[in-house]
């Protein structure tokens, strides 16, 4: 197995990984946007007929929407707890997703050029090496297919809003779920992306309201964001 991995962040995981559908429980923000994320992925890269790759699956929000929406769904993560609870979710859903726990690197090396959409979202930040990831998605993704990420900016704002805020004042998610030096300024994500050959497309920003407990999508990017690449049409490689 590919050794892009950070065993504390997936120790974290496994830790609650049972929890992951009480949509009242740790991953209550998870299932408050994920209405939302799913919008934006199926508006920027629609789903409906087409192979999906979604990493850091967990224990499968994003991944069994996506399903809902149409597309042929993979879903990928190393919390082996996670995914057990996903493939358990399915058999209450009826839902049908592929789960594999396998690095992003290592099935790339597996199925290259092999989907036409592929979501990354809340993980590149759990993880030691992001660029390692971004490289592994543009060699997975077919010419012309399409990424789309979510993480959150390197900014003193999102350590107010995401730890100080999210984990211990709101008590949102747990503390210590995230670390603050491994947040990623939209201009790195963008360099990593450009290295592989993937083009920008889009960016947009996810807000929280604290007094009406709400999220919306919208302009600025200074906390939690969304950014939407494809791959040259032409490019049969990474």
């Amino acid at each position: 197995m590919h050794t892009n991995i950070d065993a504390d962040e997936i120790a974290k995981f496994d830790a609650i990984a049972a929890r992951w559908w009480d949509p009242g429980g740790e991953f209550k923000p998870l299932h408050a946007i994920n209405p939302l994320r799913l919008d934006y992925v199926d508006k920027r890269a629609p789903l409906k007929g087409r192979t999906v790759l979604d990493i850091g699956c967990g224990g499968g929000l994003m991944a069994e929407a996506m399903a809902a929406r149409g597309a042929k769904v993979t879903g990928i993560d190393l919390s082996e707890g996670a995914l057990k609870v996903a493939r358990l979710h399915l058999k209450e859903s009826g839902r049908q997703v592929e789960y594999l726990h396998i690095s992003a690197e290592a099935l790339a090396a597996e199925r290259p050029a092999s989907f036409d959409v592929i979501t990354c979202l809340e993980m590149l930040e759990h993880v030691p090496d992001p660029a390692s990831v971004i490289r592994a998605i543009a060699a997975m993704l077919k010419p012309g297919g399409e990424a789309v990420f979510s993480t959150l900016n390197r900014t003193p704002k999102a350590f107010a809003m995401a730890i100080v805020g999210g984990e211990y004042l709101l008590r949102l998610i747990p503390a210590g779920t995230h670390e603050y030096a491994k947040f990623i300024r939209p201009s790195e994500l963008e360099a990593w992306a450009r290295e592989t050959g993937l083009q920008h497309r889009h960016s947009t920003g996810l807000h929280y309201n604290p007094l009406t407990r709400g999220y919306r999508m919208g302009p600025g990017l200074d906390v939690n964001y969304f950014m939407h690449f494809s791959k040259p049409a032409g490019d049969p490689g990474a």
